[in-house]
């Protein structure tokens, strides 16, 4: 790895996340270091894609062969009946090749123990401080997660007082409870955050209601138990300058154009910062850039100190700047000329839009139209029912979809 001249710092892993192939691609495309996923048993994001078990030698293989690490969560609650299945799920990760597993059950650490596969305690496990390190390390691991309620000054002195990898998150959503262990979803749903299939009822807006029910009130004039999520653009230097080995992004159950946004900004700032041209404009510009896809507002988390009124959401769902519209699908590529072939199929393409491009193998391809060919003549605008054709320098594939980005800003 690359050091700073000026510290001898190591330049930190970029770890995105891929619930599903399309985010994989896009991921390794747009210059992660190592992925961390989940198959379709004992993780926390039960309702993200996930991967079936089978397909980890082909995870494994194909990341490889990009020099990216492979980090399988295995992050939830166990319970008795699973432990067979826990078992297989384990000794498949070990004769695939995984780079790690994520976890925080001891039965879980057993497992990788006995099999002799590194592992890396989850956040889940609210390691706060150098002493429940220093126990993980001494059982094994390999590297830990700190919890997200760690300020910067603790983690730097964590990290210096630590033999192993120290991990922490630097993008995407925040959970109102600590490190994520809540009963709320359990309570109302019958479905339990802690086996990731927490359907986040703390995002809503809430009322209070008098107890003879003759008046109710909304709760505040934010989204009082939905926290803003995090963004570190604006201070990720201070966390690489705390020594910290792994910069985390969280958001498996998002969209491909988000890691793809996501990943290549910090990817930008992360080479910059070594290479001495981090600037305060550039990091404006990357936030620019990180606003465009799902958030809901960015606030700096537990970094400098506890989170206040204004790290709460004002709206529900996305303050996204823009959005994705479906416009086709790919029904040709003309790779020894360059040039796509777009079936319109819903709204209208115009020069000068920008569009995705999104399919398993081809991950995000995000690029502007500047031209359009209807049968061979030059348009300016394609209805839905055309079938044009434009330039297009990367590789796209047959059936990829086609989206056009819409601001929602202006």
């Amino acid at each position: 790895m690359k050091t700073n001249t000026i510290n001898g710092l190591k330049k930190p892993e970029l770890l995105a996340p891929a619930g599903n192939w399309s985010m994989l691609n896009t991921a390794i495309k747009s210059g992660a270091n190592a992925v961390y996923f989940g198959v379709k048993q004992l993780n926390m994001r039960a309702a993200a894609g996930n991967f079936d078990l089978s397909d980890l030698p082909e995870i494994v293989k194909h990341c490889s062969a990009s020099n990216i690490k492979t980090h399988l969560t295995l992050n939830t609650i166990v319970y008795e009946n699973e432990l067979s299945e826990l078992d297989e799920i384990v000794k498949t990760a070990k004769s695939s090749g995984i780079d790690m597993i994520i976890c925080w059950d001891m039965s879980v650490i057993q497992k990788c123990l006995e099999y002799k596969v590194p592992f890396c305690i989850s956040t889940q496990a609210s390691i706060s401080n150098s002493a429940s390190v220093k126990f993980y390390e001494q059982i094994g691991a390999n590297r830990v997660v700190l919890a997200r309620e760690c300020t910067l000054d603790k983690i730097q002195e964590i990290k210096q007082n630590a033999k192993i990898e120290i991990e922490t998150f630097i993008h995407g959503a925040m959970c109102v409870a600590v490190s994520g262990r809540c009963f709320m979803s359990h309570d109302m749903f019958g479905k339990s955050a802690n086996r990731g299939e927490c359907l986040q009822p703390c995002r809503r807006e809430f009322e209070i209601k008098d107890l003879d029910q003759k008046g109710t009130l909304i709760l505040g004039e934010d989204y009082v138990m939905s926290p803003k999520d995090l963004c570190s653009i604006e201070f990720i230097d201070k966390i690489i300058d705390a020594g910290v080995d792994s910069l985390k992004i969280e958001g498996r159950k998002r969209a491909p154009e988000y890691i793809a946004k996501v990943v290549s900004s910090y990817r930008k700032a992360i080479d910059c910062y070594f290479d001495g041209c981090l600037t305060d404009d550039l990091k404006q510009n990357l936030k620019g850039e990180l606003s465009k896809v799902y958030n809901r507002g960015f606030s700096s988390g537990f970094y400098f100190g506890q989170p206040g009124k204004d790290d709460f959401a004002k709206i529900y769902g996305s303050a996204a700047t823009t959005r994705k519209v479906y416009v086709g699908r790919v029904t040709n590529y003309y790779q020894k000329i360059n040039v796509v072939q777009i079936k319109i199929e819903a709204d209208k393409l115009e020069i000068g839009d920008s569009i995705y491009f999104i399919g398993d193998t081809t991950g995000v391809v995000d690029r502007q139209v500047t031209s359009l060919l209807l049968d061979e003549k030059n348009v300016t605008v394609a209805e839905k029912g055309n079938e044009i054709t434009f330039v297009c320098d990367e590789r796209i594939r047959v059936h990829d979809k086609v989206y056009k980005v819409v601001n929602l800003d202006s």
